[in-house]
C-alpha cells in the first residue's frame, strides 16, 4: 500500500498561532524533545522582538531564550506541543508519521506528515473538523521515495563545522574558477592574490571540501538507491557515455 504525503494547515486559538496572526512580518518553528519546546522566531523587523516576547510570556512559560543572530531568536519552555486542545493531540496514530518542524505564520499551523493509510488521514481531517479546527490541504500526494531522504537538509546542518577561513577559500576558489572545466586559476595563483601560503590556502580549502561531502554523502546514497526512473523525474542527469 502506498504511502501519502500530507501538507496541511490549522487555525484555532493558540499562542502560537495567534502571535503570528498579529505580527505578520514573523515566522515561528516549534520543535519537541519530549520535555521542552525548541521555539526558533524569525522576524523581519527586529523591533518587534520586545513586543512578541511580553506577549509569547502571557501565554507559554519561557524557560531559556537565545539571541542566535541578526533577527532570529530561540526560546524553550516545558513541552506542551501535544497538550489540550491541540492539533497534536488529534496525532498520536501510529500509522501517521509527524515531520518536524512545526510552522507558524500569519495565524496559521503547518504540519507536514507521512501516512501509511489513506483512510486514516481522512478519519483525522474529519475529528479536526468536528472539533471546529479551520482546517485546509495544501498538498496530498502519493509518496513513491525513501522516508529518510524526505527529511530536509538544513543549511546549519551542512555549514554549521566549517571555520570562516574554510568558507573564505571556499568562496575565493569558487570565484575564481578554480572548480571549473577547464580550471579557471591554479591554487598557487589564487594564494598569490589573496596574500597566503599556497599551503595554507589549500589546508582551509581542503577542509572545508571533506566537511561538506561528509555532510552530504549520506544524502547522496540515499538518493542513488531511489529507482532510476524516479531520478530521471527529478531531473537526475545520466553520464553521457
Amino acid at each position: 500500500m502506498p504511502l501519502f504525503e500530507i501538507v496541511f494547515r490549522a487555525m484555532y486559538d493558540n499562542p502560537f498561532g495567534n502571535v503570528t496572526g498579529k505580527y505578520p512580518s514573523m515566522k515561528l518553528y516549534q520543535w519537541c524533545n519530549g520535555q521542552y519546546d525548541i521555539i526558533e522566531l524569525v522576524l523581519q523587523r527586529q523591533d518587534d522582538y520586545v513586543l512578541v516576547r511580553e506577549d509569547l510570556a502571557k501565554a507559554v512559560e519561557v524557560v531559556e531564550e537565545i539571541q542566535s543572530g541578526g533577527n532570529t531568536h530561540v526560546i524553550t519552555r516545558m513541552c506542551a506541543c501535544d497538550g489540550p486542545g491541540t492539533v497534536g493531540i488529534h496525532l498520536q496514530d501510529p500509522s501517521i508519521l509527524r515531520i518536524p518542524p512545526i510552522a507558524y505564520e500569519g495565524g496559521w499551523e503547518y504540519f507536514r506528515l507521512i501516512a501509511f493509510r489513506h483512510e486514516n488521514v481522512s478519519q483525522l481531517l474529519a475529528r479536526l473538523r468536528k472539533d471546529g479546527y479551520n482546517v485546509e490541504i495544501l498538498r496530498k500526494t502519493p509518496f513513491d521515495g525513501y522516508i529518510a531522504s524526505s527529511l530536509t537538509l538544513t543549511t546549519d546542518a551542512l555549514f554549521s563545522g566549517i571555520t570562516e577561513k574554510q568558507m573564505d577559500a571556499l568562496l575565493t576558489a569558487y570565484a575564481q574558477g578554480y572548480f571549473r572545466y577547464p580550471r579557471g586559476a591554479d591554487l598557487q595563483t589564487i594564494a598569490s592574490r589573496q596574500k597566503m601560503g599556497r599551503t595554507t590556502f589549500l589546508e582551509h580549502l581542503k577542509k572545508a571540501e571533506n566537511k561538506l561531502i561528509t555532510a552530504l554523502i549520506p544524502h547522496i546514497q540515499l538518493f542513488r538507491q531511489l529507482p532510476e526512473e524516479r531520478r530521471r523525474t527529478m531531473g537526475f542527469a545520466r553520464d553521457a557515455g
